[in-house]
């Protein structure tokens, strides 16, 4: 999996997209990272087959969302991933969200009675067969927890690939990427600039290290997760930051460590803020997964 993708996240501007990934992939990028629920895979499959790099170069990621966690229901999900890209096989497939939703619940607006009791290794073990039938390479996660993926660890067959979680300077998630890296997991890091309310960008010491290196605050913390062993899928539509977005810069263990020790604490994600029951999805020190 290459250490920078794309991410296409909010990027649904008609016909803004599909310029952003055909650009990107020309400027270098082979790791596209898409989801099911953004919307939006249909410009983007249309802008993969416009693009002259082949099929095997890229690297394509794509999720399932909480209405299709039935096992019954999880082929069929991947299909309609798989039409709406254009592709016939995925390199990733993550589960988005460890909650389930009923199937007839389509969008984020929901309420808790629209929550499914579906056990989340009964959906892992249907992702499983998409790996044997040949539809998928790997198969991974996004958004669990260290007491989930430990509790996974003992039950699954197939170890998910990846675990795609929310990384950036303000929230370096230590404990949790650190279970995933002693256990073989990667980890890809989403909002690695935090955004909204919760912009790294302006904070005092990564500017500071970024006028050291003549370069952008961006480019500081993305170097700093990368430098951690995880990889990144900043989105941007702008041609010029989706070049320095992929230029790593080297910077010494001194600037590493201040980044490092930088206090301020804020997610951008977090399911709570949409429903209090969800309050385990992140935070697993004072909650549960009622469902593994």
């Amino acid at each position: 999996m290459p250490e920078v993708g794309l991410g296409t996240w909010r990027a649904d501007e008609e016909g803004l997209l599909a310029r952003t990934v055909k650009t990107a992939i020309a400027l270098g990028y082979r790791h596209i990272d898409c989801a099911k629920f953004y919307g939006n895979q249909t410009e983007i499959g249309r802008a993969l087959k416009e693009v002259d790099v082949p099929r095997k170069d890229l690297f394509i990621t794509s999720k399932l969302w909480q209405n299709k966690h039935r096992p019954e229901l999880v082929p069929g999900a991947l299909d309609e991933i798989l039409d709406e890209l254009q592709l016939e096989y995925l390199d990733l497939l993550l589960i988005h969200f460890p909650y389930a939703l009923r199937p007839e619940i389509a969008n984020k607006d929901f309420t808790a009675d629209d929550l499914d009791n579906v056990p989340i290794m009964d959906t892992w073990r249907a992702m499983e067969a998409l790996v044997d039938s040949g539809k998928v390479r790997a198969i991974g996660v996004s958004n669990f927890n260290k007491t989930i993926i430990g509790k996974m660890l003992s039950q699954c067959r197939i170890v998910p690939a990846v675990n795609q979680i929310e990384i950036h300077p303000y929230n370096p998630s230590l404990e949790l990427v650190s279970l995933c890296q002693e256990n073989g997991i990667a980890v890809t890091g989403y909002c690695p600039l935090g955004g909204m309310k919760v912009s790294v960008m302006d904070d005092d010491v990564i500017n500071k290290i970024a006028g050291v290196h003549a370069c952008t605050p961006a480019q500081v913390a993305l170097s700093w997760t990368l430098s951690r062993g995880i990889a990144v899928i900043p989105k941007s539509t702008n041609e010029l930051r989706l070049k320095q977005n992929l230029h790593r810069v080297d910077l010494t263990s001194e600037e590493l460590d201040m980044i490092s020790n930088i206090k301020t604490r804020k997610r951008k994600v977090d399911p709570v803020n949409d429903l209090p029951e969800l309050v385990w999805v992140v935070h697993d020190d004072i909650a549960e997964c009622p469902l593994i």
